[in-house]
């Protein structure tokens, strides 16, 4: 037996899938709101999704040198597309009935609610993990 039998991919607890309503306007016949699916997504997606969203900024007052900024609120846009299992925010006719082109601008489109939105976002990132928000750290930078 191999010292890391433990550790073998074959021990690793499987993560279930999720379920939120992501939105009040969306409810089914009786009126109750449509719940979403949502996957986990792996540490390279999110690294992925990380580095799509990380652009870099010139230093001030220090010419050819720049620094990462990541634009936080793509990041979170691309992490809950990426999420999303159901409805399938890559649909092209999904996307056609509300005149977009892109998960993101879907996901906007049909949680266009601020509030909603916001109450996704911390959903999501609960989810996937994340026990302080994007927001909170960008706050708590800020201070």
């Amino acid at each position: 037996m191999s010292k890391f039998a433990k550790f073998m991919k074959s021990n690793k607890i499987v993560k279930e899938n999720g379920f939120y309503a992501a939105t009040s306007s969306l409810c089914d016949e009786n009126g109750k709101p449509l719940e979403w699916e949502f996957k986990h997504i792996t540490s390279k997606e999110n690294e992925d999704i990380r580095e799509a969203c990380t652009i870099d900024v010139p230093v001030t007052g220090k010419p050819n040198m720049f620094r990462p900024k990541l634009k936080s609120a793509l990041y979170i846009q691309k992490m809950i597309s990426a999420s999303v299992v159901m409805p399938d925010l890559y649909d092209a006719e999904l996307q056609d009935s509300y005149g977009v082109k892109t998960p993101e601008d879907l996901l906007l489109a049909m949680v266009d609610d601020p509030g909603e939105y916001n109450d996704l976002a911390a959903f999501v990132q609960k989810f996937q993990g994340f026990n302080v928000s994007l927001e909170d750290k960008v706050n708590e930078a800020k201070n």
